[in-house]
């Protein structure tokens, strides 16, 4: 079986590796799958306080959904789409243990969102985030979501509707980055903030984190079910599968 994450200990820590580099990391179901198994391994191990998210190679975090796999969607494979990430949220937000994104170069569309869902982000200069499926035909709607609890509406609607990307300075100023360092301290800063996190007593840790996922949890909920509503007809419209074509097309000339 392909490997698509990789896992590392630096004693109480777990570096978590997104490991696609040839595609800029994008995510497909098996990347998914493998992530949800991860995180959950981690979960269940008390020797692991605290968790380190980052990308494989130079380039980017994540490029998020892999296009290639979002070509062949219909309605009805969309709507099954979102399961897996409803999966992957669910393990994410239900993490008793800190998680910090180790952001090491852009992180684009769903891998955005779970950056957001990280409790830290740490990045570099280079480093681009935003929501850009709308170039693509595709509609947001956990993203969206997301964005809104963090960082507003007004600014929620700008990204979700021109589908631009920040770069890391915009991105820290508004705090979806907590600190920019050079290129190669990210993730010695990274495993250094996850040191100071697993120190702090687990069951305060657990207990805060639990709190935080109550406060949004009745939105989560909301958004996960308007998710399948709108990807079914979506990507039944046969729109999205018309713009990927002509992106993919356009990114091989």
């Amino acid at each position: 079986m392909d490997n698509y994450i990789l896992l590392q200990r630096h004693d109480n820590i777990a570096v978590v590796t997104l490991n696609r580099p040839e595609i800029l990391n994008a995510w497909h179901t098996a990347m998914r799958s493998q992530l949800v198994d991860a995180f959950s391994e981690l979960e269940r191990n008390e020797t692991v306080r605290a968790i380190i998210l980052t990308g494989a190679g130079s380039r980017a975090f994540s490029a998020g959904q892999d296009l290639n796999e979002a070509m062949a969607f219909d309605g009805d494979k969309g709507a099954a789409w979102i399961g897996e990430w409803k999966r992957l949220y669910d393990v994410i937000r239900s993490l008793t243990k800190p998680l910090i994104a180790a952001l090491n170069g852009v992180a684009a569309g769903s891998a955005f969102q779970v950056a957001l869902l990280c409790d830290f982000r740490i990045g570099h200069e280079r480093v681009r985030m935003g929501q850009p499926e709308v170039n693509s035909g595709i509609a947001s709607v956990t993203g969206p979501w997301i964005m809104r609890e963090i960082l507003g509406l007004a600014r929620t609607t700008d990204l979700t509707l021109s589908g631009r990307l920040m770069d890391a300075t915009e991105c820290h100023s508004i705090g979806i980055i907590n600190k920019i360092v050079p290129e190669e301290k990210v993730m010695e800063v990274s495993l250094s903030l996850a040191r100071e996190l697993a120190a702090k007593p687990p069951t305060a840790m657990r207990l805060n984190k639990q709190r935080l996922r109550e406060m949004t949890e009745v939105g989560f909920r909301e958004c996960l079910e308007a998710a399948v509503r709108i990807h079914r007809e979506a990507y039944g419209s046969g729109e999205s599968r018309q713009m990927i074509e002509r992106f993919l097309s356009q990114d091989a000339s």
